[in-house]
């Protein structure tokens, strides 16, 4: 054990306590924080009073070894966010990161597919299966909600409600979100529900939507494998990533003529910056159009 893990076992509870910080966030968290007091401890410094020129000196040791430099600005994020309640917690007199800065880091355009590909990989699973009409329905439900892959697969069988067409989604910091379904996910649903889900339970009065082993809810891991298997089959030859359907979700709203703060509430993000990304996918969708087919493109 580190000499810094009470601390930051302290810190990680009131990010949880006060923020409603997720697993998932908190995990990551652990790990940039255990990372640095690693760091510090190699180097015979102090986390609560580390030298000026040890994290400089740290995120280029990390840019030469292949670390991208968004990865530094998360890591730098983490970092400031912890000696922030450091310092209202009265551990430091002052922030050791104040004069600390980073290239600004230019937002990349997320993986998505067009809306031809979305057809052929939501077609790909063999729906005279049990199995595949779970995964037709899982995708249906992933790409006509914009869901991440972690609220999908956390759904249970209360949060849908068929007949007004809507899911009840239980996002980051354990905020819920009412989100409709449309036609395709609540057909889908609906007939996985009467002939496949029983199929595949051993006690289908578990409350898991989506089983996985056991009758409990499908882990994020084997739910990406099912996507990755039925993006080969649809001989999709995009590199795809778990937000890949999410982010198809988004861009065909816009592209569509979606406000964009809907998106934002639908996606259940919590600050519009968030979702504006998706404005320079379409942006570039409609460029690349007009490129290909316009006399003067």
């Amino acid at each position: 054990m580190s000499r810094d893990t009470p601390l930051l076992e302290t810190f990680l509870d009131a990010l949880w306590l006060e923020q409603g910080a997720s697993d998932h966030t908190l995990a990551a968290y652990r790990r940039d924080l255990e990372a640095w007091s690693a760091q510090l401890e190699a180097a015979g410094d102090s986390l609560l009073a580390p030298q000026p020129e040890t994290l400089p000196a740290w995120f280029e040791e990390r840019r030469a070894a292949g670390y991208r430099l968004a990865s530094n600005a998360r890591l730098l994020s983490s970092l400031r966010r912890f000696y922030r309640w450091a310092l209202i917690e009265g551990h430091i007199a002052s922030d050791p990161l104040t004069e600390v800065r980073l290239p600004r880091v230019r937002p990349g355009l997320p993986n998505t597919l067009d809306e031809a590909e979305v057809e052929r990989l939501l077609a790909a699973p063999d729906v005279a299966t049990d199995l595949g009409v779970r995964d037709r329905a899982m995708l249906e439900v992933l790409y006509g909600c914009g869901l991440r892959v972690s609220e999908l697969v956390g759904l249970t069988t209360d949060a849908v409600n068929l007949r007004q067409g809507v899911v009840r989604v239980r996002g980051k910091g354990d905020k819920d979100r009412l989100v409709p379904l449309g036609e395709e996910a609540v057909h889908w649903l609906t007939r996985y529900l009467r002939t496949a889900r029983g199929g595949l339970m051993r006690d289908p009065a578990r409350p898991a939507l989506f089983p996985g082993r056991g009758d409990a809810c499908m882990t994020r891991q084997a739910f990406w494998h099912r996507i990755k298997a039925h993006a080969r089959a649809a001989d999709i030859q995009r590199p795809l990533s778990p937000h890949t359907l999410r982010h198809a979700f988004a861009t065909h709203l816009l592209n569509h003529g979606a406000n964009l703060r809907v998106v934002q509430l639908l996606l259940g993000h919590s600050d519009l910056s968030t979702t504006q990304i998706y404005t320079h996918v379409a942006q570039a969708r409609l460029e690349a159009l007009h490129s290909a087919h316009h006399p003067r493109g």
